[in-house]
Order: C-alpha cells, then sequence, then structure tokens
C-alpha cells in the first residue's frame, strides 16, 4: 500500500474549505429549522466523495436530488496524505451516502467514518466495486477512475446507494446511471480503435495512474518499474533507474511518454524534457478533474490526446 503520491508541502494538504451542506437531514425530521426554511435542500440526500471525480460522477447520477460535497477537488492537494479538518468531519455526519476510492488512495475517508457517529450512510468503495486485486507478487493500481468498466459499474452502484436513501427518486437514478453508462460507451470504442491501430506500441509513464486506459488501449507500458514506483511513493529515482528511464527517449524506444502533471518534480521534469527534446509526444493525465469539466469530458480528452500523440 503506498503512502504517498505527491510531494507537496503539507501547509497544501489542509485547510480545505468546504461549504457546509445546509438543511440536509430527513423531510421527516421534526427538529426540521433548517428544512422548513430550505425545503429543497431538505428533499436531495447528502453525498460525500472523497475526491471530486466521485463527486461528479454522483452528480450526474443523481441530478438535482443529491447535494454532492468533494472533499478533495484541488490538484494540489493529495489524498495519500490528506488530514481533514472539523468541517470535513461535519459533512461526513451528515452524508446519507459516501464514496471512497479505496486501495490506500484516501484513508482519510477510513478514520474519518471511525470517529464519526453516522452510522446509517452507505459506503462506497470504488476499488472493492472494481474487482480489481493486486497482481501476483506487484501491487494493485488503485487509479481505477481510469478504468471505464469500472466506472460503469460504479454508476449501478451510486444509483442503487441513492435509491435506497430516497425510494422515490430509485427510478430517476437507474435512469440516469442508464445514460451515464451510454456516455462511456464511445471512450471504450475510442480505446479499442487506438489498440486496433496502435496495440503493442511501447510508451512510457511517470507514475501508475493512467495504466488502466493505456492497458486498455493494446499500449505497453516500457518504463522500468523502479522509476515509476518510487516517482509514486515520493522516494528518490535511483541513478540506474532513470538513466534506464531516460534512454527510452534518446534511443527513441517508446511512442509516447503519458505524464502524471499533479506530481511535477526534478526527476519527472527530466524526463518529460528528455521525451520532448527526442520529439516523443507527452500526453499529460491528472488525478483529479481539471476546472471546467465532467468525468466524461475530462476522459474524452485525456483518450484523444492518447490517440493523437501516437498518430504523430
Amino acid at each position: 500500500m503506498r503512502a504517498s503520491s505527491r510531494r507537496l508541502p503539507a501547509s497544501l494538504t489542509v485547510g480545505v474549505f468546504l461549504v457546509f451542506l445546509a438543511g440536509c437531514g430527513d423531510s421527516s425530521d421534526p427538529g426540521g429549522g433548517g428544512a422548513a426554511q430550505n425545503p429543497a435542500a431538505s428533499s436531495t440526500v447528502p453525498v460525500v466523495a472523497s475526491t471530486n471525480v466521485y463527486g461528479d460522477i454522483a452528480e450526474q447520477i443523481g441530478g438535482g436530488k443529491v447535494q454532492v460535497t468533494s472533499i478533495i477537488s484541488n490538484p494540489d492537494q493529495d489524498p495519500h496524505s490528506f488530514e481533514a479538518n472539523t468541517q470535513n468531519q461535519l459533512a461526513l455526519s451528515k452524508a446519507k451516502v459516501v464514496i471512497e476510492n479505496g486501495g490506500g488512495y484516501d484513508d482519510f475517508i477510513g478514520r474519518m467514518l471511525k470517529s464519526s457517529d453516522n452510522s446509517s450512510a452507505e459506503v462506497i468503495n470504488a476499488v472493492e466495486v472494481s474487482g480489481k486485486t493486486a497482481p501476483a507478487g506487484g501491487e494493485l493500481n488503485e487509479h481505477v477512475w481510469y478504468d471505464f468498466p469500472t466506472a460503469a459499474k460504479l454508476a449501478d452502484r451510486i444509483a442503487t446507494a441513492l435509491g435506497k436513501a430516497a425510494p422515490d427518486d430509485a427510478a430517476t437514478f437507474t435512469k440516469n446511471a442508464e445514460t451515464f453508462k451510454a456516455k462511456l460507451e464511445p471512450l471504450q470504442t475510442k480505446e479499442a480503435r487506438i489498440k486496433a491501430d496502435h496495440g503493442g506500441d511501447p510508451v512510457a509513464i511517470t507514475e501508475p495512474v493512467p495504466l488502466y486506459m493505456t492497458e486498455a488501449s493494446g499500449l505497453v507500458n516500457k518504463t522500468p518499474e523502479e522509476f515509476s514506483e518510487a516517482i509514486e511513493e515520493g522516494d528518490d529515482v535511483s541513478p540506474r533507474a532513470l538513466r534506464e528511464t531516460l534512454a527510452l527517449f534518446t534511443g527513441k524506444k517508446v511512442d509516447a511518454l503519458v505524464y502524471n502533471e499533479q506530481t511535477s518534480g526534478p526527476q519527472t521534469e527530466q524526463v518529460e524534457q528528455a521525451a520532448r527534446t527526442a520529439g516523443i509526444p507527452v500526453v499529460p493525465v491528472t488525478e483529479t478533474l481539471p476546472e471546467g469539466k465532467d468525468y466524461i469530458g475530462w476522459m474524452t480528452a485525456n483518450v484523444d490526446a492518447l490517440a493523437s500523440a501516437l498518430g504523430k
């Protein structure tokens, strides 16, 4: 289980500002002062997601029937080392549905749940929903939101959980999940096209973040495991592993570099520069939603960028 995937000052991993979930108690709450003042809010299902990736998916499934708090939405915040505050705890204490990634990625959710008096929230663990496990002798790639079949399973799971919290709207949630899954189909078609055109082509990565996408596209990761593991762990890369990685570009042994731009550091920047100097396309990816995009738009841009890079 990885301890960290980003080297950031501690000050960047604390002090998240969240809007309190106003009036998100049950509409039948006899003390419903908030519900009386804001009837619309009282009819929504309060949802807490560890990151805005899952928050966005929940909003697409829930529509206007949910009120979602995404604890991490700033790309400078590291889920691995995030420390929750009292505002986060308050939001979680009111949640009917909680969505976490799991797999060691956002352990702060588990810590918050243990100290919360909210025992009724339904917790959805994306890694568990995915059914993915660590390969023999290896580690689990926990970045399951880059796997579109997992996103489809997650949509159904969220719809079911929301339907339990708000039975009158269950049919709406199911319909919205079907709509969301239909939007995933073109993404899988794009991956299949890349596989048909470039199956077996070699690529490099800086971290395992995009591997589900590259593997579904039939691409072969040539990055020394020692390099990508060290970057993900926040450790220094050994000189030998760095030399081997740089040789992929100087020797033009790969067709693209898929670069996690949220974990920039001297060694990853050196690798990026080596790729650009060698004329090898660089495909930037992120771990959280870029501002102004939803999940489908974000992933469409990622897959299109990968296809474009390989076509050059």
